[in-house]
């Protein structure tokens, strides 16, 4: 009989924004529904964090919920800070700014972490001219559907990296 150590870890993603409630939960949620779609929840964990801890604790934003209803998305996912040991956690840690890969890339020990941070937009695909998603939230309505549409883009060219990544096709 495997032992739970022996079990294949899942490949565990992280999201990050600045407070863990417009764009990292939107990705977390449209990345889920994404593996789930492709029948990999058994193989890809995914989760969000805030580089600050302003919102701890709290759901997404109300009006970045509401956008991702109008998808058929829920994000539902719970605030939290990002910290040390997601290091040790997560596979890929993707920031949406520089602003967040500057304060994740203070955290990281050595270049094992540091090669873990991944922006967004590296995965992008109809929308490469994007070099950070923007920060939606002092935006108005189009704001946050220009963000989704970001994210919706980045997150199949995530999971077209990990399937070559680990051979998943």
């Amino acid at each position: 009989m495997e032992s739970t150590q022996e079990k294949k870890k899942k490949i565990a993603l992280l999201f990050v924004c600045l407070g863990n409630i417009c764009r990292s939960p939107a990705a977390e949620g449209i990345m889920k529904h994404i593996v789930e779609k492709n029948d990999l929840q058994d193989v890809i964990e995914v989760d969000s964090a805030g580089t600050s801890g302003w919102h701890a604790g709290e759901l997404p934003d109300e009006r970045m919920r509401a956008h991702g209803e109008k998808r058929k998305y829920d994000f539902c996912s719970h605030s939290r800070k990002f910290t040390k040991r997601d290091f040790d956690d997560f596979d890929y840690i993707i920031v949406m700014d520089k602003d967040n890969y500057n304060s994740v890339k203070s955290f990281a020990a050595n270049q094992e972490d540091m090669d873990k941070i991944h922006l967004m937009t590296e995965f992008s695909l109809q929308y490469s001219y994007y070099d950070e998603i923007p920060d939606p939230y002092y935006g108005n309505s189009s704001d946050f559907e220009l963000v989704l549409d970001l994210l919706e883009d980045a997150c199949a060219g995530l999971l077209q990296t990990i399937k070559n990544d680990y051979s998943l096709i």
